[in-house]
C-alpha cells in the first residue's frame, strides 16, 4: 500500500466484516461501530510504522481484540442494568439497498443466547465458528492456546445449540408469522395471537430503568398474548404505528410514534410458531439504532 487513500480503500472494502464481528462480539451497535472507527486510527499508525499488506486480516484481528476488551468492561456495567439485557437492535427496511452491513447470520436470538456465555468463550465461537478464523488466529485474539481455545469455543458450540432454533426457518415462514403476530396484537384477537405463539413462548422487555418494561421474563402464550394485545393497544390509541422491518436480518415489528422508535420487537420463530418475543424499549439503544439507521440508508 503506498499511501493512505489507498489504504481508505483497503480498510473501507473490509468494514462491513469489521462491523459484524465487532457487533456479534459486543451487541452492542454503537460499540462496534466505536470499535471499527478506532481500528482505523490503529491501522494507520501501525501502516506508516510498517506497511500493512493484508489489512482485512490485520484488522479482523484488531477489532476482535478491542471488542473483546469492550465486551470484558461492559460485563461489569450490565451487572448493575435495571431489569433484563437485551443486545441494541440492528434494524433495517425490507430491501436489498439498506442491507450494507448485516444479515440474518446474526440473528437477534442468537445474541441473546451469546450473552450467557463468558467473554473468552463469546470471542472463541463467533470468530471461529461464525466467522471462519482459524484457531491459531483466534487464540492471538483472546490471549489462549490454540487447543484452550478449541475447548471455549467447543463450550459456547453447545449453548448455541441449545439456545437457538435446530430448524433454520426461511424468509417467507418468518414474515407470515410475524405478519399473523402483528394483525392479532393490533385487531385484539386473543385466540389468533395464541395460535401463533409457542405454549412456553418466553418474553423480554428492556427498558434500561428509564421507560415502562417487565423486569423479569414472562412465560407462556396466554400471558404473552394478553401482555402484548393490552401494551399495542396503548400504544396505537397513543397514534403509534406498528411495521414489519428487518430486525438483525429477521422480520420483527418496530414500533413508532411522533417520528421516534417506541419499541423495537424481535421475534423468535421455531417450528411455525414464535418461541421468543424480546422487546427493546431502552430510549439510549434505540436512539443509536435510528441513527446509525439513517446513516446506513442511501
Amino acid at each position: 500500500m503506498s499511501d493512505e487513500a489507498e489504504l481508505a480503500v483497503a480498510y473501507t472494502r473490509a468494514r462491513p466484516r469489521l462491523v459484524r464481528v465487532a457487533y456479534a462480539v459486543t451487541g452492542s451497535v454503537a460499540e462496534a461501530e466505536d470499535v471499527v472507527s478506532d481500528c482505523w486510527l490503529r491501522l494507520v499508525a501501525a501502516h506508516a510504522a510498517d506497511p500493512v499488506q493484508d489489512v482485512e486480516s490485520w484488522a479482523t484481528v484488531t477489532v476482535a481484540r478491542r471488542a473483546l476488551d469492550t465486551l470484558r468492561s461492559a460485563r461489569v456495567r450490565r451487572e448493575t442494568y435495571v431489569g433484563s439485557w437485551l443486545p441494541e437492535p440492528w434494524v433495517e427496511s425490507p430491501g436489498p439497498a439498506d442491507r450494507v452491513t448485516l444479515d440474518d447470520q446474526v440473528s437477534f436470538a442468537l445474541l441473546v443466547v451469546l450473552e450467557r456465555l463468558s467473554p473468552a468463550e463469546r470471542t472463541a465461537w463467533v470468530l471461529h465458528d461464525l466467522f471462519g478464523m482459524e484457531f491459531p488466529e483466534v487464540a492471538r485474539v483472546v490471549g489462549r492456546s490454540s487447543a484452550a481455545v478449541r475447548q471455549l469455543a467447543a463450550r459456547a458450540r453447545k449453548h448455541v445449540t441449545d439456545g437457538t432454533p435446530r430448524v433454520r426457518v426461511d424468509h417467507a415462514t418468518h414474515e407470515a408469522v410475524v405478519a399473523a403476530f402483528k394483525l392479532a396484537a393490533t385487531r385484539g384477537d386473543l385466540p389468533a395471537l395464541m395460535s401463533v405463539l409457542d405454549p412456553d413462548v418466553t418474553l423480554t422487555s428492556d427498558g434500561g430503568g428509564q421507560v415502562a418494561a417487565i423486569r423479569h421474563p414472562m412465560h407462556g402464550a396466554e400471558q404473552v398474548a394478553r401482555f402484548m394485545i393490552i401494551g399495542i393497544g396503548l400504544l396505537a390509541d397513543a397514534g403509534h404505528d406498528a411495521t414489519i422491518e428487518l430486525v438483525n436480518g429477521r422480520p420483527g415489528l418496530v414500533i413508532t410514534g411522533a417520528g421516534k422508535y417506541d419499541s423495537v420487537i424481535s421475534l423468535t420463530v421455531d417450528n411455525g410458531v414464535v418461541s421468543r418475543v424480546d422487546v427493546v424499549r431502552a430510549p439510549d439503544k434505540l436512539a443509536i439504532t435510528r441513527r446509525l439507521r439513517a446513516w446506513r440508508s442511501p
